[in-house]
Formats: structure tokens, sequence, C-alpha cells
């Protein structure tokens, strides 16, 4: 078992293989979710809808083959986090836990909505979460980065409740009864 001193982020450092095929498969789940809810389902915005709005045939057509590109962007990064899954679980060293891996999908999900809400929303601003919702564009993008860092958070807290991947404390640690 890992102690305290073989430690990875506060966990187990075999855990770390299936830490990380979590965070992976997260980034492409929430990447579809984002991408299929808000853009397909609820057309909220498409990935280039702040830079070439899609009120034409043609810019419909742009703002299309770039959702598509950003699906197989994340469809890699599913198919991506599958694979480390099954070689992590693959790994006799590696545990068995369920809530590890159902946290760090969770975080990875936190971590697509912080890159992709800081990238796309702030930096190259070439779209949106709801620029024609109630209130201000701005509102929405921070609600989202802040649903990135409550997502990170909150599946890192769920990922710790796991006894499986939590160290194990050093039994080597002076205590206070002296020798006889």
């Amino acid at each position: 078992m890992a102690t305290e001193d073989e430690t990875w982020l506060g966990l187990r450092e075999d855990a770390k293989p299936l830490v990380i095929a979590g965070i992976v498969l997260g980034i492409g789940l929430g990447g579809f979710f984002d991408g299929i809810v808000l853009h397909q389902l609820l057309q909220w915005h498409h990935m280039l809808s702040a830079q070439t709005e899609p009120t034409t045939v043609a810019n419909l057509r742009l703002n299309v083959l770039a959702d598509g590109l950003f699906h197989a962007a994340t469809y890699l990064c599913t198919i991506a986090g599958i694979a480390l899954l099954v070689r992590a679980w693959r790994r006799p060293a590696v545990p068995k836990s369920g809530r590890a891996l159902l946290g760090s999908v969770i975080m990875g999900w936190g971590a697509f909505n912080l890159v992709e809400g800081l990238v796309n929303h702030q930096l190259l601003g070439i779209h949106h979460v709801w620029p024609a919702g109630p209130g201000s564009v701005l509102l929405w993008d921070v609600a989202f980065l802040l649903s990135g860092v409550l997502f990170l958070l909150g599946g890192y807290a769920v990922v710790r409740t796991g006894e499986a991947v939590r160290p194990e404390p050093r039994d080597d640690r002076p205590t206070d009864e002296q020798p006889t």
C-alpha cells in the first residue's frame, strides 16, 4: 500500500493512471455535453457564432463545420479516456475504485469548462455561452467558468472520499511512549 510519502495530488501514487483516465474521459464527455446540448439542442451558440454569425446559409455551414470538428476532438478525448481506463484497470496495482473514476470524470468535465470558457469565450471570443439569453453575455460566461471550478473541486472531493485511493498513514511515526 502507498504511504503518505508516495502520494500524487493527495492520492495514492498508484491511483494516478485511474484518475488521469477519468479526467481525459471527463474532458471528452464535458465537450460532448456542451456540443450536443448547448450547440445543437438548445442552439444557444455555435463554435464560431461570435465571429461569424450564422445568419446566412454560408455562415451557418461554416459554424456547423466548426461544431463538427469540435465534436471530432471531443470524440477523440472520449476514446483516449476509455483506452487509458482499460489500460489502468489492467494494471494490478491500480485501485479499482468506481468513486475515484466518477470523481475524476467530474474533474475532467470541470477542466473542460474552465479551459473552453477561458480560451474560447474570453481569450479568443469565438463564441459565448448564451448571447441572446436573459442577462449579460458576461454573466453566462462567468457562470460557465464557475461551473468548471465547482466540478473540479466537487470531483476532487468525490475522488478523495474513495478509500481505495487515500494514502495509508505511515506506521513509522514516533509515538509518545518510550521503550522500556
